[in-house]
């Protein structure tokens, strides 16, 4: 069975390519405005659901169609990416020593039968108490302007996270051992130790892969 992400998202395709399943990309056109009232969770889920669904209408075979839509949270108040310099100076200072979460949202799309399955990801993400001017450095570095909250995890000159203890893949868009359960449990098991993979890749020890394979987290 063909596996198709549904992602314009460089790290995703870098993410999916450590589960080693072939795979090819469709990049769909959503409209992601966040509806009034609508909670972040939802938000996140029916995202990863219109995105799949877009991209599953662009296909003439049977495939399976993974979509993911990632947000950061704080509070109740959802950070996109920021559309200048301001903005993103404004949101790295407002998660300054502070813990938010991100999520993400994922579907994964059976083509051939309309079986969708949709989960969750949420981490928890504490932030160190940066300085002014290493967000000043940072923003002139253009990192924040392509990513949600203004920050990337994996920046290493940066390092904005301090004490994480979560899903590292999940807050650079794409939670991998979650990916792996709903691929198993729809007929299409990676062929390689995904955590591992990941782990490796990532340089980061995971402290919760094991209850999410096995569908305790």
């Amino acid at each position: 069975m063909q596996l198709v992400l549904a992602s314009r998202s460089p790290r995703r395709r870098e993410l999916l390519a450590l589960t080693g399943l072939p795979f090819r990309v469709v990049v769909p056109r959503t409209d992601e405005t966040q509806r009034p009232g609508e909670p972040p969770e939802a938000y996140a889920r029916r995202l990863s659901q219109e995105k799949a669904g877009a991209a599953a209408a662009m296909l003439d075979e049977r495939a399976l169609v993974l979509a993911a839509d990632t947000i950061v949270v704080d509070g109740s108040d959802v950070l996109g990416k920021p559309a200048d310099a301001g903005e993103a100076r404004a949101m790295l200072r407002r998660l300054r020593g502070r813990t938010h979460h991100v999520m993400t949202g994922l579907t994964l799309l059976d083509t051939a039968t309309g079986r969708r399955r949709t989960e969750l990801a949420i981490s928890p993400v504490p932030m160190r108490e940066y300085t002014d001017e290493e967000i000043e450095a940072y923003i002139a570095s253009g990192d924040p302007f392509d990513k949600a909250g203004a920050y990337g995890i994996q920046n290493h000159g940066f390092h904005p996270a301090e004490g994480f203890a979560h899903c590292f893949s999940n807050v650079m868009g794409l939670p991998l051992c979650h990916v792996t359960r709903m691929l198993r449990d729809s007929g299409l098991p990676p062929p390689v130790d995904v955590a591992a993979a990941c782990e490796q890749a990532l340089g980061y020890r995971c402290p919760l892969f094991e209850d999410v394979l096995a569908g305790r987290a």
